[in-house]
């Protein structure tokens, strides 16, 4: 028996290819935007794998520091160490900036971190060249994807900073390049008022007759100076006993210090099911489209293949061909092109994913479940064109 869908791909075989590469181009993005939110699920535990913690402990009502923001007295970790079972605590800030280098600003998450020994929480976990911040103020550690170098300098509010090391995969749940930066810094670039701000402040204070009665000397003086000191951050970071589980140490830290705690499991579940949650939803609705868009394609092709082919669909026929072979023969026709486009498509997206702003993530398992919904868009896409076949009268291989 002859097989027409081998026999119409070696008589057309050009169109047929270039038309398999334009579907491969829609299905590399398909696959690439599956691999966007795979990168972005990755950012979110490289994140919290990065600040080496078991605990997360933020103010009391909030889903902080990542989701929400978060406030707490940088002496609330003295508290948290004595508690049971906590072997370590450390104060840690995070505010995603501009940090201005060479005049171009780069977007980065800085990072406020306890300057101590390897291993505190909150410190890069590893360096791939540089040292590890040692002082107390003006150096910092950035991640390579910020673009800087060793020795550069560069700006964070009104400091400069010289960076002495680079890390890698250090990012924030969006992606952000991370900097690291004492805490002391950290603190006064995120909470300390501009001058500008602090002289209009103590004008209001001065000029308020409640501070001026005789009888609270010295209240605004207190005043003006709690507003030169940032006594915040944002989270404590608590590091427990290996016998000791997350729930257990978590617990009395919440009744006794009054302040919110969330385990490895609880963060993760904010950050991927909260905090990305809404570009996860967009990125499915676009992969619904893609899909839409794809089998519309495919139908159409196959359809108006089929169509070029009804004299020799109606020859078939009128030799006594099964209605399940011409079926069969369409039906690989678009398994076919299906195939080439799949084939395109993954070797297109692996080509290009490095080149995007942020991290693309392919993995094995997308690119099997996109292969088998392809195939099954295949053969629904070719319903219709078996339909049409499946109608051709025989007699016109006579009359036409």
């Amino acid at each position: 028996m002859i097989n027409l869908a081998g026999r119409d791909i070696q008589h057309a075989w050009g169109k047929f290819v270039f038309t398999g590469v334009g579907l491969g181009l829609l299905i590399g993005v398909t696959l690439t935007m599956a691999g966007v939110y795979r990168g972005m699920v990755d950012d979110a535990k490289a994140l919290l794998d990065n600040s080496c913690a078991d605990l997360w402990v933020v103010q009391q009502g909030t889903l902080g520091p990542y989701a929400e923001s978060s406030s707490l007295y940088d002496d609330a970790y003295r508290g948290i160490l004595g508690m049971p079972g906590v072997t370590r605590a450390a104060n840690v800030t995070y505010l995603t900036m501009q940090v201005r280098h060479g005049g171009q600003d780069v977007r980065a998450m800085v990072v406020g971190v306890v300057t101590g020994r390897p291993g505190e929480p909150g410190q890069p976990g590893y360096l791939v060249s540089g040292r590890r911040i040692t002082r107390g103020h003006y150096e910092a550690v950035a991640d390579i994807a910020a673009g800087f170098k060793l020795g550069d300098q560069i700006q964070i509010r009104r400091n400069l900073y010289t960076v002495v090391g680079l890390t890698r995969r250090m990012v924030s749940s969006s992606g952000d390049p991370m900097v690291f930066i004492p805490i002391k810094d950290a603190q006064e670039a995120q909470f300390l008022k501009d001058n500008d701000a602090i002289v209009q402040q103590r004008r209001r204070a001065a000029a308020n007759p409640l501070f001026s009665r005789p009888g609270v000397p010295g209240l605004l003086d207190a005043i003006i100076a709690s507003q030169s000191t940032n006594p915040y951050v944002n989270a404590v970071l608590v590091q427990i006993k290996p016998s000791l589980s997350p729930e257990e140490a978590a617990e009395p830290i919440r009744r006794w210090k009054r302040l919110q705690v969330y385990t490895r499991e609880q963060m993760e579940g904010i950050l991927v099911g909260k905090l990305i949650a809404t570009s996860a939803k967009q990125i499915g609705m676009f992969l619904v489209i893609l899909a839409i868009v794809s089998a519309a394609i495919i139908a159409f092709i196959i359809f108006t293949l089929t169509l070029g082919k009804i004299r020799e669909i109606a020859v078939l026929k009128l030799i006594g061909t099964r209605n399940r072979t011409i079926a069969w023969m369409i039906l690989q026709q678009a398994l076919a092109l299906g195939m080439i486009g799949f084939v395109v498509g993954k070797i297109a997206a692996t080509i290009w994913a490095p080149f995007f702003p942020k991290y693309v993530l392919l993995v094995p398992q997308d690119a099997v479940s996109g292969f088998m919904v392809l195939m099954v868009i295949c053969v629904l896409a070719s319903l219709l064109a078996i339909r049409a076949a499946l109608k051709v009268d025989p007699a016109e291989a006579i009359g036409g």
